[in-house]
């Protein structure tokens, strides 16, 4: 049932949640993705669709692509923004527990396909915590890149990868910023966290001389060779950060 009172800022972090899980330019009331947390939280597909527009004239890399969401937005919108923005993992968590809660559920049955055979206690509740910011990393990353592949254009989900530009491990914190991401098909995701391609931090590609060494394999020219120095697709939002890169470059590319 739908309600016309004002939103409740745990309705608002939803939003916000939802407004980087969907290409901006694909929200529309009849989004499958807008339909199914509007559900969830008992507000029309047109509301919800209206708040991710509100967080759109709040993100400054829209504003420069010309793109300036809705205008008229509440101060709470801004005080999510405000508190959310930056702060990845605070996001990811707290709103995806906040969806669990809307259904009447614990939010390690969002995911009962991966927690099913955890232990129980603290170790169970750290690995379904991984779980679910590992999700909100993986869409928030396709969705700002239209769900396509920055090197290829390659579209089909299951072959794409949100890919870190620093490693999971080699920085806990920025772990789920969605700078220190790009889009890739599975293939090249792998030749880029093995250090065989790289993106400088003027967003070109870089190719490894390893590859020079299997110039006769048909494949390689196709797959890799063709790529260096063209430019990747850029994102809507959440460019990949210059230092993330130009630490990539020089710390994981194999010349």
């Amino acid at each position: 049932m739908t309600r016309s009172n004002n939103w409740t800022k745990e309705e608002t972090i939803i939003a916000f949640n939802v407004y980087c899980k969907i290409p901006f330019k694909s929200s529309s009331k009849t989004n499958p993705t807008i339909v199914k947390y509007a559900n969830i939280i008992g507000r029309s597909p047109s509301a919800l669709n209206m708040k991710v527009g509100n967080f759109g004239r709040l993100d400054p890399e829209l504003k420069k692509q010309g793109i300036v969401g809705l205008g008229n937005g509440s101060k709470l919108d801004e005080i999510v923004w405000n508190e959310f923005h930056g702060n990845w993992e605070k996001l990811a968590y707290e709103s995806e527990l906040l969806i669990a809660q809307f259904q009447n559920k614990k939010i390690e049955e969002l995911f009962e396909d991966v927690v099913i055979e955890f232990p129980i206690g603290k170790e169970k509740e750290s690995l379904v915590k991984q779980r679910v910011n590992q999700n909100f990393f993986r869409s928030t990353i396709l969705s700002s890149y239209n769900i396509r592949c920055c090197m290829t254009g390659l579209s089909v989900p299951d072959f794409l990868v949100a890919s870190h530009i620093k490693p999971w491990k080699t920085d806990e914190f920025n772990r789920l910023n969605p700078h220190n991401g790009l889009c890739l098909n599975s293939i090249h995701d792998r030749a880029f966290d093995r250090g065989f391609m790289t993106v400088t931090p003027d967003y070109k590609i870089k190719v490894s001389k390893y590859f020079e060494d299997f110039t006769k394999d048909h494949a390689v020219p196709d797959l890799f060779l063709k790529y260096d120095n063209q430019s990747i697709i850029l994102p809507d939002r959440f460019l990949p950060s210059k230092d993330f890169l130009d630490w990539h470059s020089k710390n994981i590319f194999k010349l």
